[in-house]
């Protein structure tokens, strides 16, 4: 154990901090999207959100990502058309392994009464479980999460 890290940092940081369950409902205000269930992966780096019919587009010299979500799981029905700047094409690694192009934006979350910008790779979430994923880059220095608890930072439903 290194120098830095003993049982009083960890008992400050526990109290200092709020914990966050392995899944919570959430909201991005800038994306028109109220609620969203998103599953809490700390063993994935970056964030994803399950988006189609993306397009690109110019718009004043910025670069304008267009794209469609459902925001209900188990639900085809119900979308959100919306658009963001985009911030670049990345190379993330799917949970297969396999390294994929997505477009990278840059957006509001809110997580109970907390709110800050994260950024969001947009890819098919079609065949997974949650139609958004939170990883460990976005929660960092946030929350701690309690890999037993469910929607300990969610708001009540609508």
């Amino acid at each position: 154990m290194s120098d830095h890290y003993n049982r009083k940092d960890t008992s400050e940081l526990i109290s200092a901090s709020k914990i966050i369950g392995w899944r919570e409902f959430v909201a991005l205000p800038q994306l028109k999207i109220g609620r969203i269930k998103a599953k809490i992966d700390t063993g994935a780096r970056s964030s994803a959100i399950h988006a189609f019919n993306i397009q690109e587009r110019s718009q004043k010299g910025k670069k304008i990502i267009r794209f469609e979500i459902h925001p209900l799981q188990r639900d085809d029905q119900t979308i959100i058309t919306t658009e963001a700047e985009l911030l670049e094409y990345r190379k993330i690694r799917n949970s297969g392994g396999t390294a994929q192009l997505r477009p990278v934006i840059k957006t509001q979350i809110e997580v109970g009464q907390d709110i800050w910008a994260i950024e969001l790779s947009l890819t098919n979430r079609d065949v997974m479980g949650f139609r958004m994923l939170l990883g460990r880059q976005a929660v960092r220095n946030k929350f701690l999460v309690d890999p037993g608890g469910s929607f300990l930072q969610s708001r009540r439903k609508p």
